[in-house]
């Protein structure tokens, strides 16, 4: 897979997830980030410092990363007390990093050499963006936190997002990395907040479509409360195409594993169910649908994830259907 270029292009904590095994495969890895987190830690350092948002960076450096475990530790440390509670120190580094070099892509670069980083993490954009978005009882939101806390709190159906400023300019390694992929995986991610803002930025839908990319959406395993309440994979992708256009989507892959009883319960309290699909209908929309069992419960916790590795395998398993040499990494 040397000469394979793959683009991987979403945010929060899916994007980091999927990164992690697929670096097992390959350098040739880009991971394309979204900036309109305006919560927790990132959302302070975001106001105050007038800088990109850090975390969602953060995390996907650190997937990418190739160091010894205690640098992990040391980047994933949050504060509990006095007046950096809360913060996160690998957000303060890359803070100071941009401090120093005036420029944020600066410091994700020395960042990246500093935890020796397998593949390159780039902002979608180096401008200063909101998410916004239109509610199904036309109410106006600005804010990812304050779109995502709408969404939980009263239930409230998405009808379109925007950024504000419209259409900001992408960052230019972004283009360049898109037209160069061989594969685009978008996902897996939050609908609304991780993936479509990516496509909202200026060009981003036109260069996928001219660059024709093999085009691979790692559907979510869960709706999410309030964002995509009753969504089967179908109207995932019909928002989707919304955004990028239609026909664009060659595979999906989905979680057919079996989800613990116990856990699924508690999911279904909190308003979240399985993602539901049909192949046959995809199918006939010319998307090929991958089935594996792709569930991992956080240990310790009750939370549903992708298993990076079992991603990453159904990802390379794409690449051999499409001839790419794999088996010098296999």
């Amino acid at each position: 897979m040397d000469n394979i270029n793959i683009v991987a292009m979403g945010g929060g904590t899916g994007l980091s997830t999927m990164l992690r095994g697929l670096k097992k495969y390959t350098e040739n890895l880009t991971a394309v980030v979204t900036v309109s987190d305006n919560g927790g830690s990132s959302g302070i350092l975001r106001r105050e410092l007038d800088m990109l948002p850090p975390g969602d960076i953060r995390n996907c450096i650190l997937a990418l990363a190739e160091t010894e475990p205690i640098m992990e530790k040391v980047f994933q440390y949050r504060f509990t007390e006095g007046s950096l509670s809360g913060q996160n120190f690998g957000n303060l580094f890359l803070a100071a990093l941009n401090g120093i070099f005036g420029s944020f892509e600066k410091a994700i670069e020395k960042t990246s050499e500093v935890l020796a980083v397998k593949g390159r993490v780039l902002p979608v954009t180096t401008e200063n963006v909101e998410l916004c978005a239109l509610f199904d009882d036309s109410l106006i939101v600005e804010g990812e936190s304050q779109i995502v806390q709408r969404c939980k709190n009263d239930r409230k159906s998405i009808k379109d997002v925007w950024l504000n400023p419209r259409n900001p300019k992408p960052y230019e390694k972004v283009i360049e990395s898109i037209y160069e992929a061989d594969i685009l995986v978008l996902g897996p991610g939050s609908l609304f907040t991780s993936i479509i803002p990516n496509l909202l930025v200026d060009d981003m839908a036109k260069a996928i479509i001219k660059s024709k990319p093999t085009v691979i959406y790692v559907s979510n395993i869960m709706t999410q409360p309030g964002e995509t309440d009753n969504y089967n994979l179908v109207d995932h992708i019909n928002v989707i195409e919304k955004y990028l256009g239609k026909g664009i989507i060659d595979y999906i892959i989905v979680n057919n594993q079996k989800i613990p009883s116990k856990i699924l319960k508690l999911y279904i309290e909190d308003g979240a169910v399985p993602v539901k699909y049909e192949k046959n209908i995809l199918s006939n929309r010319g998307i090929r649908v991958l089935e594996a069992p792709l569930l991992k419960i956080l240990s310790g916790t009750t939370l549903i994830r992708h298993n990076s590795d079992k991603l990453a395998e159904v990802i390379i398993t794409i690449l051999k259907k499409l001839n790419y040499p794999t088996s010098c990494h296999l």
